[in-house]
């Protein structure tokens, strides 16, 4: 099972665009923001996309929350306070916006661990958890677009860089 994983989209729908092309044409079956959504339009953008939407609240998405919740349920986006546990393809993930909050929440059971927040690629084991950030989908460093695929069946992480 491949998922697509994106995060700290701040509202630059150019760039959700092309993160729903790379999805689309990777076939991924879900996928996952980690927040910093932002605004309700890129739920609205992300509903475009063929398979299911999870995401997380993060720390800019504050002022927008009724907003981006409304988006959701209209959607079909599943939106909900982080840390987010979900299981697929016999994985145990956790997904959280901030990675301290994330780390503070990881437990044996938990094979992935994913967060946004902070800009930057991450891809490391933590214990026995593979921890994955994709890094920058914003648009904020220059050259540094991307955005993460998993396969699930293998635990197996890469970024797409656009």
């Amino acid at each position: 099972m491949l998922i697509g994983i994106l995060g700290d989209t701040h509202n630059n729908l150019a760039n959700v665009a092309k993160m729903i092309e790379i999805f689309e044409r990777r076939r991924v079956e879900r996928v996952v923001h980690t927040g910093d959504i932002t605004q309700p339009k890129v739920l609205s953008a992300l509903a475009a996309l063929s398979m299911p939407v999870h995401a997380v609240y993060g720390n800019n998405d504050h002022g927008e929350r009724s907003g981006l919740a409304q988006a959701a349920e209209e959607h079909g986006i599943a939106l909900a306070d982080g840390p987010l546990e979900l299981q697929w393809a016999d994985q145990r993930i956790l997904v959280a916006h901030d990675p301290l909050d994330l780390e503070a929440h990881l437990a044996p059971h938990h094979t992935l661990g994913i967060h946004g927040h902070t800009h930057l690629y991450r891809h490391e084991w933590v214990g026995d958890t593979l921890v994955f950030n994709p890094g920058e989908c914003a648009g904020m460093i220059s050259g540094q677009n991307r955005v993460g695929v998993v396969d699930l069946t293998r635990l197996h992480c890469e970024i797409e860089l656009f």
